[in-house]
């Protein structure tokens, strides 16, 4: 991974210097992989088009790399993003240590950062019982600064405001009118929610209205992969809390992962399965694997787009 100097860069907060490295790291690695047409340059340049007029046709660029790229013009640029971030209470476990909400937190900041040098315009959104944030896609230094400004106050706060249920379809509806412009919608958000079957169908209406508004939508599924999907903890009596009800259930986890596994995997199907229905992008995003597995799938789907 690239090293940044952090007297250079002395003048920036932890998070977003952490988006720098990320990017940094992740850009030189492409250059290295089967993705290397995404190359550093990828802010100042597209794909040639065979046909077109080969008049900005970038061949200095073409002597390195052995392919031929378009130099593009600022109007070119103008892919819009909204980032929504589920900041209700499941989204703090496991409490005490690196967390669903961290990761979301940072996987936002590095998107920013990639958008940045993109020049591309972005927004977040942050949601529990209600929208909490929510600002226009801007590409200013100022707009960039303040979103990062929003994102630490989601960053550290590892004890969660008690009970914050997640109501997403709510929000998504309010964050599909107001996001004027077809822009691309990235959801972080654990899929945790309250009230059975019918919520689940608000949801997934509410997914729907997105793409009724013309956005494409990438949602990443976040999860605590060793806790939460594959129910590993010890041999002994516990005592969970749902974090968003309160409710508190005594027991051997020995007596209920079977049933609870079969649950999980019974719900994980039917997100993917109606996500595949309304042409939504479900990605797996496990806290424990890193950033990669959540800028590899923006950058194709930007590529997309274009």
């Amino acid at each position: 991974m690239a090293v940044i100097n952090l007297r250079e860069y002395g003048e920036y907060s932890r998070l977003k210097l952490l988006a720098m490295q990320v990017v940094e790291g992740f850009i030189t690695g492409l250059h290295k992989s089967p993705f290397h047409g995404f190359s550093v340059e990828f802010a100042e340049h597209r794909i040639y088009n065979t046909g077109e007029s080969t008049r900005h046709i970038d061949w200095k660029l073409y002597g390195r790399t052995g392919k031929l790229f378009v130099k593009k013009y600022e109007e070119e640029t103008n892919l819009r993003c909204q980032i929504v971030i589920d900041s209700s209470s499941s989204m703090y476990f496991p409490e005490g240590k690196y967390n669903k909400i961290s990761f979301a937190v940072e996987c936002s900041a590095v998107l920013v950062e990639l958008l940045r040098r993109q020049r591309d315009a972005v927004g977040i959104s942050v949601f529990n019982e209600k929208l909490d944030l929510h600002t226009q896609s801007r590409s200013t230094p100022v707009h960039l600064k303040m979103l990062y400004t929003e994102l630490e106050k989601l960053w550290h706060p590892f004890t969660p405001d008690k009970e914050r249920k997640t109501f997403a379809a709510e929000a998504l509806h309010n964050i599909a009118e107001a996001v004027h412009k077809r822009s691309l919608v990235i959801i972080f958000s654990d899929m945790i929610g309250t009230g059975g079957i019918q919520r689940e169908n608000d949801l997934f209406a509410a997914l729907q209205h997105l793409k009724h508004k013309k956005h494409e939508v990438l949602l990443f599924h976040v999860t605590n992969k060793e806790k939460e999907e594959e129910f590993s903890f010890s041999n002994r009596p516990y005592k969970f809390i749902d974090m968003e009800s309160g409710v508190e259930v005594k027991v051997h986890p020995a007596e209920v992962k079977e049933r609870y596994l079969a649950a999980m995997n019974a719900y994980r199907k039917e997100l993917i399965l109606r996500c595949r229905q309304y042409h939504i992008d479900f990605i797996e995003a496990h806290i424990d694997l890193g950033f990669r597995q959540i800028l590899l799938p923006y950058l194709v789907k930007r590529m997309k787009m274009q």
